[in-house]
């Protein structure tokens, strides 16, 4: 892979999840929501505490870190951070609008952290590790911001089949418009899939204590409507195709999800679908 091919594939990266920022933004609570279990999780794994600096990266609207805001006080920070300036900007309104100062936000590239050697005590990377274009090279970096004895807690996708709400939606998309989802070259969800790839990483840069566990991630919603919605506003490999496709081929991906999410219906017309989380934790060590 040559320098050029690389950075236009991390200008693709940047530009995809700006694209869909407005999506975020109007859906930011109910992600907060549907991420609520594993916010907890590596919040309690990570126990950032009074006074500390805490850094989220490829942080969304931002949830996460707000989360941790609160638990730090006013003599802490958290630093808000994602590579498109249009997710920072809604990350840093709702935590305005929550009326923290202990918050700010900046633009960073996982894989390049602008950001001094050991500058922070936690952090914390939601569903965002896994559309790295060199993992290693962003672990590394990681383990290079954070202090001796400090903690990173990140959460990434699970088996693909073992998360049908997303995966279901890239087996109708290929086999409407008859391309692998995600590109090749390009990583995807579940890119880091994989528990022991996912340890080795942290490992690999040099982190300690390195645990990797399994957390139970279902997506609820009212409708198949909604979950649709929902679904391709926040998606960002799929949006920009989706939006692209003509309405014909379109009806064929839904009519084909129909029949697929049909075995995950609620009583109430809802919807059910398994999702799996992997949720790793590592600290720098000491010495």
């Amino acid at each position: 892979m040559t320098t050029e091919t690389r950075d236009e594939r991390r200008d693709h990266i940047h530009a995809m999840w700006a694209s869909v920022a407005g999506g975020w933004a109007e859906h930011a609570d109910y992600a907060d929501a549907r991420g609520a279990r594993i916010t907890e999780r590596m919040l309690a794994e990570a126990a950032p505490t009074a006074g500390e600096r805490v850094l989220e990266l490829a942080c969304g609207p931002g949830g996460l870190g707000i989360a941790a805001a609160e638990l730090i006080g006013p003599d802490g920070e958290v630093v808000l951070s994602d590579v498109a300036a249009e997710m920072t900007s809604v990350a840093a309104a709702r935590a305005a609008a929550r009326g923290l100062l202990n918050v700010s936000t900046v633009e960073l590239d996982i894989e390049e952290i602008d950001q001094p050697d050991a500058s922070y005590d936690v952090v914390l990377c939601r569903e965002g590790l896994m559309f790295a274009l060199d993992p290693a090279t962003a672990c590394a970096e990681i383990a290079r911001v954070l202090r001796p004895g400090g903690r990173v807690s990140i959460a990434v996708w699970g088996p693909r089949e073992r998360n049908p709400w997303l995966g279901l939606v890239f087996d109708a998309v290929s086999a409407e418009v008859g391309m692998p989802l995600p590109p090749p070259g390009l990583p995807g969800p579940f890119a880091l899939s994989d528990a022991d790839r996912l340890a080795g990483l942290l490992a690999g840069a040099g982190l300690a204590d390195v645990s990797v566990g399994e957390l139970e991630a279902p997506v609820r919603t009212g409708s198949f409507e909604e979950w649709w919605t929902r679904t391709t506003a926040l998606a960002g490999p799929l949006a920009g195709l989706l939006a692209a496709l003509p309405a014909e081929t379109s009806d064929g991906i839904v009519q084909r999800l129909r029949e697929s999410c049909a075995p995950y219906a609620t009583a109430s017309g809802g919807l059910e679908i398994p999702g799996v989380t992997l949720l790793a934790s590592a600290r720098r060590p000491l010495g």
